[in-house]
């Protein structure tokens, strides 16, 4: 997880494993994010594992913005790839709107992307301002209860067990009282309070007060946390 500030918005970034090895985990992470980026290399194209996270993400219906990173290399072939990303998109029975999903051109190496092939980038703002245009903001009810669930576990020798997650609706604040509902048992319920509260910033954690929607939060001080489960 991390995060960047962009013109007044901020913007959470999450990465996903490639690997469909890794399904479940897959499947919890884009259910954390509003659109996805589908990065491909500008040499290799689409891989096989590539098939396998966009078909989850057009799935649940995320708005996808394609990245055709490495542009700089010797052997790129920037126009077969699009050719590839397109028919990779027509197999996976996209809908109009995610087969014409906005294409960027970037080498990530030289922080540059652009909107075409044929032209150099100076920076990264058009992937950034494709970002703030075209995903849509987190939507939620910032007056209902709290909502939260826990889609990653870090860990941490000082604090233990950390749940990591979005908040989808109300607010989440330090020293609540919340309840614990576990993913397997939905009977098991059990009441905690919130010790220490995250969010990230860089690929940094900084301690927050509170929360609201949209937000991914680190929460410390609940020992039996699980993936899947909900405060």
């Amino acid at each position: 997880n991390t995060a960047v500030h962009y013109k007044g918005t901020k913007i959470n970034i999450v990465d996903t494993p490639g690997h469909a090895d890794f399904g479940g985990e897959v499947e919890r992470i884009l259910k954390m994010v509003n659109g996805v980026l589908l990065l491909v290399d500008a040499a290799e194209g689409p891989m096989p594992q590539t098939r396998f996270v966009l078909q989850k993400a057009l799935e649940l219906g995320h708005k996808v913005i394609v990245v055709v990173n490495k542009i700089d290399r010797l052997d790129a072939r920037v126009e077969e790839v699009m050719d590839e990303v397109l028919e990779l998109l027509l197999d996976l029975n996209a809908t109009d709107e995610q087969f014409e999903s906005p294409t960027l051109f970037c080498s990530a190496r030289q922080g540059i992307a652009s909107y075409s092939p044929n032209e150099t980038g100076v920076n990264l703002d058009p992937l950034f301002d494709t970002i703030v245009n075209y995903i849509p903001a987190p939507e939620g009810d910032p007056d209902a209860n709290t909502q939260v669930l826990i889609s990653t576990i870090d860990y941490n020798e000082y604090v233990g067990r950390i749940g990591v997650g979005k908040v989808e609706n109300g607010k989440i604040a330090v020293n609540q009282e919340l309840t614990l509902l576990n993913h397997h048992d939905l009977d098991k319920r059990k009441k905690v309070k919130i010790s220490k509260l995250y969010e990230f910033d860089g690929l940094n954690k900084v301690e927050v007060k509170e929360a609201s929607i949209g937000s991914i939060v680190a929460i410390s001080g609940i020992e039996d946390i699980h993936i899947g489960d909900t405060l």
